[in-house]
């Protein structure tokens, strides 16, 4: 069985969207542990929106570090009604998407999901996600598309894995409670 893997940036706040506010929060320490979940997967699960980003942005960018060469090299699943050209090694996800991806997961996939708030949403809504991590940066920006959205059913976490890096970005690993 495979597994799937959700890393998040959000604020103090929760905000998620649009994460150029990490920048200044950026390290090597965040560097590597994104490398090795990059690393540690087969493709990646997208969200329209966050594909979009992405694609837009990492086949121009130069290899750092072993990450913009693995990030395009990778199979893409994106979940879309929108979209009809697949760029990017992507395969688009059209119609029942939570039964799609759970066919992805039994085929053994390793699928890491980046961002997609609204993919996460649904994921957790069919308790697909095996790991979650959520980089909390230390700042509060007071608007914007929080991670979970009230009106959510209850899921419940149990804490993996914890540390601060030297900007304070807090490193939070959970797995589903069983």
């Amino acid at each position: 069985m495979g597994k799937i893997v959700v890393s998040m940036y959000v604020t103090l706040d929760g905000i998620m969207e649009m994460p150029s506010w990490t920048a200044p929060y950026w390290n090597d320490e965040i560097a590597k542990f994104e490398l090795d979940l990059l690393s540690a997967s087969d493709a990646l699960l997208l969200g329209r929106i966050t594909y979009e980003e992405f694609s837009a942005r990492w086949p121009e960018r130069d290899n750092e570090e072993g990450f913009a060469d693995r990030i395009n090299s990778m199979p893409k699943y994106v979940t879309t009604t929108t979209l009809t050209k697949p760029e990017w090694n992507a395969t688009f996800i059209k119609e029942n998407a939570g039964k799609e991806i759970a066919e992805l997961k039994k085929a053994n996939q390793k699928l890491l999901v980046y961002g997609s708030g609204t993919l996460v949403e649904k994921l957790l809504e069919h308790d697909l996600v095996d790991e979650l991590h959520l980089l909390t940066f230390p700042l509060v920006l007071g608007e914007g598309k929080c991670l979970f959205q009230q009106g959510m059913d209850s899921k419940k976490f149990m804490l993996t894995n914890n540390w601060v890096t030297e900007t304070g970005v807090v490193i939070s690993s959970y797995a589903p409670e069983t």
